[in-house]
């Protein structure tokens, strides 16, 4: 049987504070790492370890795991604090001046050309501060730090040649291009820009040959993707050309044509993810326009890329090694023989078709298996679980589709189509249990209006990081539990209003509210939820989420009224549902819950093999005034007959379908809209999967794992994708092939 999350608690308190540091990095080897980090510190976190509600350890394993303790944290609220601070801000100096760089200059001297570190950080500089005519007389500068200033661009005629470190963190950056006229760089600092990008992380390795250490970290993964990229581009472009040529008429002008080709080049060729589009794009121009300006119809391709344009220094080939890929960041590598197949297409009697008869299953293409989430990025590390995971909402038509885990002490985020690890966010000390995705409209300082993609996540330690995460840094942290966050989720028709559930038995709703010109978050408190046990899983009422709130708990299924108009701030569970017999019991627990459509509610207990489709307004309408009311119950699907708890399942509204993992390793997908179209009476008899994906065998992962938990499984809203996580620290990917 599966520990009760009460017995699980231990007394006594935290016994020292400790400060941690949370830091967004990439994944080595799988991808760009993003030069865009900063550094978040929080302190008061007790060391002690525990597993929130809904967190259950393998059956092979002896010892239940540690108890609840007792952290010592501040009142809930929110701190945050921008990396590479160093104390209060200075005032604005205004333009540059040969004494302040002869004051700040190191080693000390009366000459400018004489100074080789120059430290200008904290000045409030603006890019027209920064006057070429002054900083070219710094003929020796190799050490410039410009970090924690409001730079939006760098001058392209700085005369800094020899300069072979450079700090910018912490400004307004949106553009490197202007960093080829530094063709000795070795070391270069960006984090804390929000508007650089992964694009722009491959563009500085491009630009700079010299380039070692991008952060802190060796640059020579990024390198080696830059390569590859470019040696493919290259090859496509120059087929481009030969194609255009050859279809080009002898009446047509020279110029227009050769405009014309670079025009159809940049339009028509693609390579690698959408997320690096913009660096392919901008590469393939200066491919096309290198070929244009040479008249020849192909490019000298060599293992480096060539020269841009705008350098005016010669670059010198990269010597530097390539780092080998780290299995713990990067696809677990399948032979064309061994790569994973999906059960053919497995209702429990093994039939092809649908359950009505007529209807074939989804035909799904195991695409990547990742362990991304190691210790030390350990492959032996079979033991971290993955507890939650969410596809990124496509905001905008033409963006990446990418989905964001969690579990152990990371949160990671995967694009599906190449199973890159595009970003990684460590907190030493954490476990992270929920992840949710919201999008703010900001202002910028220079007045444009930018959509941003905001990642909350949450897990023991009680506090919400709000994560920006396409310029790859943590905006800010809310304090909001003492105890640790079991889920978490935004409202629907609110992006700023955020939903936390913690193993304090309460549920609060925040705003966290717009990041101001410093990207802070300013987070308020609008309500706190009592309940009689810990909340599992919460989900806004589909048809009128600014009213009511169901939460799947310990104890049962419960519902709070959320109208921010009424002036109760602190409110009790309204109306406790419970289920007929043969279903969900009375006060059982009910650990999965999510809305088929904007009636239908699939929810899940355990222990008893079935997942109950019940009616909310059908149900609503039978209230009357009580208290606790029986579900209108209208169909059930048959599952697992395990007696093991935490299995979350979760829905595909625009396709009908409703997904669940098992402890087999197992994902079950139901297709219900012929359930749902059914007039009543419907079918007592518990209906059977669509289909069942078996998970692939231990031999052909190249892992020795015997036996697996898929502990959640989630498909984007198009059902294009479908992400699993396993209790054994694998992320599965499939790809659903369309007729």
């Amino acid at each position: 049987m599966p520990l009760q999350p009460h017995s699980r608690r231990t007394s006594g308190a935290a016994t020292a504070a400790a400060a941690i540091t949370a830091s967004w990095h990439q994944g080595a080897g799988a991808g760009p790492r993003g030069p865009l980090g900063v550094v978040v510190q929080e302190q008061g976190m007790s060391s002690s370890r525990i597993l929130p509600s809904g967190r259950r350890r393998r059956p092979i394993r002896a010892a239940p795991p540690p108890g609840l303790g007792q952290p010592l944290a501040p009142a809930p609220g929110l701190q945050c604090r921008r990396s590479g601070q160093r104390g209060p801000r200075l005032l604005a100096m205004g333009p540059l001046s040969a004494r302040l760089l002869i004051q700040r200059g190191r080693p000390k001297s009366d000459r400018l050309g004489k100074i080789r570190s120059l430290d200008l950080s904290g000045l409030k500089l603006l890019s027209e501060h920064l006057d070429p005519k002054l900083l070219s007389r710094l003929k020796q500068l190799q050490e410039l730090d410009l970090s924690n200033n409001q730079l939006e661009t760098l001058p392209a005629n700085l005369g800094l040649s020899h300069l072979r470190i450079l700090h910018c963190a912490n400004n307004q950056l949106g553009d490197v291009t202007a960093l080829c006229q530094f063709p000795q760089l070795e070391e270069l600092s960006l984090e804390g820009n929000p508007f650089l990008t992964v694009s722009d992380n491959l563009k500085v390795s491009f630009l700079l040959p010299k380039l070692r250490k991008v952060n802190g970290k060796d640059a020579s993964s990024t390198c080696s993707q830059v390569e590859n990229l470019n040696r493919e581009l290259t090859i496509r472009v120059t087929a481009h050309w030969e194609k255009f040529m050859a279809a080009l008429s002898p009446e047509e002008g020279a110029e227009k044509a050769q405009a014309d080709f670079v025009k159809s080049a940049v339009r028509d060729v693609r390579y690698g993810p959408d997320s690096l589009s913009d660096f392919t794009q901008w590469r393939v121009r200066m491919i096309s326009e290198e070929l244009v300006a040479s008249g020849r119809a192909q490019v000298h391709e060599a293992d480096v890329p060539e020269k841009p344009p705008q350098v005016t220094a010669t670059l010198e080939p990269r010597i530097r090694p390539v780092a080998s890929k780290r299995l713990g960041d990067v696809p677990l590598s399948l032979s064309p023989n061994k790569r994973v197949c999906t059960s053919p297409l497995a209702q429990v009697e093994g039939s092809p078709m649908g359950p009505d008869g007529s209807q074939p299953a989804l035909q799904l293409e195991p695409l990547h298996f990742l362990q991304c989430h190691s210790k030390n990025n350990s492959p032996q590390d079979l033991d971290t679980q993955l507890w939650a995971c969410a596809f990124e909402p496509a905001w905008e038509e033409g963006t990446p589709l990418t989905v964001a885990t969690c579990g152990g002490e990371a949160v990671c985020v995967i694009d599906c189509q190449t199973g890159m690890v595009l970003h990684k966010y460590k907190a030493p000390g954490e476990e992270f249990f929920s992840v949710a995705w919201t999008a703010l409209m900001v202002v910028t300082q220079a007045g444009h209006k930018k959509r941003w993609s905001v990642l909350a996540a949450a897990g023991l330690r009680g506090l919400v990081r709000l994560l920006h995460v396409r310029a790859g840094f943590c905006c800010g942290v809310i304090r909001a539990h003492k105890k640790a966050i079991a889920t978490l989720c935004f409202s629907p028709t609110h992006e700023t209003h955020l939903f936390t559930a913690s193993y304090d038995k309460r549920i609060i709703l925040w705003d966290i509210g717009v990041p101001n010109h410093d990207y802070e978050f300013q987070a308020s408190q609008l309500l706190t939820l009592d309940a009689t046990s810990i909340a599992l899983r919460l989900c806004p009422v589909a048809s009128c989420p600014d009213t009511y709130l169901l939460a799947g708990c310990e104890g049962g299924c419960c519902c709070w009224d959320v109208r921010l108009d009424q002036p109760q701030k602190r409110r009790v569970c309204e109306v406790e549902f419970v289920f007929s017999e043969g279903s969900e019991a009375s006060g059982r627990r009910v650990d999965g819950l999510a809305f088929v459509n904007e009636d239908v509610v699939a929810s899940k207990g355990s222990g008893l093999g079935t997942i109950c489709l019940w009616s909310w307004s059908q149900t609503w309408g039978s209230r009357g005034s009580q208290s606790t009311v029986a579900v209108v119950v209208l169909a059930q699907l048959q599952w697992s007959l395990t007696e093991l708890a935490y299995f979350s399942l979760s829905t595909c509204p625009d396709e009908g379908t409703v997904l669940c993992g098992d402890e087999e390793g197992n994902v079950w997908l139901y297709d219900v809209r012929h359930i749902l179209a059914q007039q009543p009476p419907l079918l007592a008899a518990p209906q059977p999967p669509t289909q069942i994906l078996k998970w692939p065998q231990p031999q052909a992962l190249g892992q020795t794992v015997t036996r697996t938990m898929v502990n959640m499984v989630v498909a984007n809203s198009t059902f294009t994708y479908l992400t699993a996580l396993t209790d054994s620290n694998i992320v599965a990917i499939w790809r659903r092939n369309q007729p």
